[in-house]
């Protein structure tokens, strides 16, 4: 998948657009990655002299995954999946600058108009995140 189909998929734009390509899709599973560059706006802050990845920022990377898996499901509603519920986020492994990252989301349940998925987020083969999400379909205004 291109830049412009990802962006085509997803509201999503820089500095927040975090996914860079598609590594594998099907109609229930994805596989995306994305390289920390060293001059991202967050290492600022987090930490100066000691940059790491935010954890919400990676949490992140997996839902726009999971929106881009869901935009194929959801392209007739002309709506944008929108996050509603993190649950049982466990944190295992730092991401510095300049690693890539790699989010695999599985949608584990469909009830109406919510999207129940499962969400592993990992660095150089070794788990950094894991977690579920829920989203839920908006309409675009």
């Amino acid at each position: 998948m291109t830049l412009q189909q990802i962006q085509d998929a997803i509201p999503h734009r820089k500095p927040m657009l975090l996914v860079d390509e598609i590594i594998e899709q099907d109609e229930n599973r994805i596989v995306c990655r994305k390289t920390f560059a060293a001059d991202e706006f967050f290492f600022q802050g987090h930490y100066p002299d000691f940059a790491i990845t935010p954890g919400v920022i990676l949490c992140e990377c997996a839902v726009q995954a999971g929106a881009v898996l869901l935009s194929e499901l959801t392209r007739e509603s002309e709506g944008v999946p929108v996050l509603t519920r993190l649950s049982d986020v466990r944190f295992k492994q730092m991401v510095r600058p300049g690693e890539s990252i790699e989010s695999e989301v599985k949608i584990e349940d469909i009830v109406s108009s919510a999207y129940y998925c499962s969400a592993k987020v990992t660095c150089n083969g070794k788990l950094a995140v894991r977690f579920t999400f829920a989203c839920t379909i908006a309409p675009r205004a």
